[in-house]
């Protein structure tokens, strides 16, 4: 099923999720339902809050991006609990985007390498150590579980020069092609 996602500035967009545990009703079922609605949204990743769960959950398939990066080959997989245990190396700028900022995509200095401790739909532990662009949709969805968003790691500068798309997109003033709960609007559209 695909379910609407919601748009910046709604209020479960800024929260901390909270841990999970194995018996969380229909676990299997909201992760196949993820995976659902951002294949349908077109997008490699997708965070729970970004759904309106505020529940330490975010979903990754990154074999959109194999031709530029080969690392990303059969990159599918379910993140539970995560925590990101150390971010190291010197900063580098790529574009970005999000489900929850459609029409947008702007240039965001990560760390190029990660270690995370998370665990998979079956609630198996695993530490991993990823670089690159792994290491920058991990952390992208990462930060949603964490009610960060990626605006909020630009210059203060171009921040305010966002002031009125923001605005326009929590408002619903923006043409997307998949569902949207819009916070100023209270309802879902389409």
């Amino acid at each position: 099923m695909i379910l609407p996602i919601t748009a910046y500035g709604h209020p479960t967009l800024r929260k901390v999720a909270v841990d999970i545990e194995a018996d969380y009703p229909e676990l299997q079922s909201l992760i196949e339902n993820m995976f659902e609605t951002m294949y349908a949204a077109v997008g490699v990743g997708l965070a729970a809050p970004q759904i309106n769960k505020s529940i330490r959950l975010f979903v990754i398939d990154a074999t959109p991006f194999e031709e530029d990066h080969p690392e990303t080959k059969d990159f599918k997989k379910v993140f539970i609990n995560a925590r990101i245990l150390e971010e190291k190396g010197e900063e580098w700028p790529m574009g970005e985007g999000c489900l929850s900022l459609p029409g947008m995509n702007e240039e965001v200095s990560r760390q190029p390498e990660i270690t995370i401790r998370y665990l998979d739909e079956n609630f198996q532990a695993h530490e991993e150590h990823y670089k690159g662009i792994l290491a920058r949709i991990i952390q992208h969805e990462y930060d949603h579980i964490e009610g960060i968003l990626y605006v909020d790691r630009l210059p203060v500068l171009k921040k305010m020069l966002l002031k009125g798309k923001l605005r326009d997109i929590s408002e619903g003033k923006v043409d997307v092609d998949y569902r949207m709960i819009f916070p100023r609007l209270r309802k879902k559209i389409r």
